[in-house]
């Protein structure tokens, strides 16, 4: 479970796991898969909880189980998930901690959890995509695709997103924790070291 920081900045309401300097290089963690690709292994990741009623909730140290389940998934593999943020449900909000996190040396991906439905203030896929440089629209191709295995035609009214935004690849996820189980095993995690290594290639 996490334990939020009951301190509040701005509409952001912030955790953080093991913080790195930010001199911390990447490259120290950049190598090659079994084909030959780029990799950055172990992954530092940061995952955004987007939940009005959990933000105003904070000091009671309220439960995340989307964003447990996520930094679960990861740390199975031999990740770090090195910051949990809590936001509401809303525009400014989502976008300025993702766009601070991105600008991170010390963060190679981002993850968000909630707010990727269709009521007036599910707007996680505007916040995000209004950072991204390259959409990755398989990614939500392929998680509606698996989503229609477990909930039928509710699939279509996820809004599940992905793109890469300052270098980083950034993952827009459900709240419910059985999406959030889907996407990280199935799709992200294994994917994920590749598109951080393509990412950065360049830098």
């Amino acid at each position: 479970m996490a334990h939020w920081n009951a301190a509040a900045r701005g509409e952001i309401i912030a955790f953080q796991h093991g913080y790195l300097s930010m001199t911390a290089d990447r490259d120290d963690r950049r190598t090659t898969d079994d084909h030959g690709h780029d990799i950055i292994n172990p992954l530092y990741v940061a995952i955004v909880t987007v939940s009005s009623s959990r933000a105003q909730a904070a000091e009671d140290d309220p439960d995340d189980p989307g964003g447990d389940t996520i930094q679960d998934c990861f740390e199975a593999e031999g990740h770090e998930v090195r910051e949990r943020v809590l936001v509401r449900d809303d525009y400014a909000s989502i976008r300025t901690a993702v766009r601070g996190l991105v600008a991170r040396r010390d963060i190679d991906l981002v993850l968000t959890t909630g707010g990727t439905g269709v009521t007036a203030d599910d707007v996680s896929p505007e916040a995000t995509q209004s950072l991204f440089e390259r959409d990755l629209p398989g990614f939500g191709e392929l998680f509606r695709s698996l989503s229609w295995d477990e909930v039928g035609t509710r699939a279509m009214a996820s809004r599940a997103t992905a793109g890469i935004a300052v270098d980083t690849p950034v993952f827009c996820l459900p709240g419910s924790t059985n999406a959030c189980q889907t996407a990280c095993e199935k799709l992200i995690v294994p994917e994920a070291p590749h598109l951080a290594g393509l990412a950065t290639r360049h830098q």
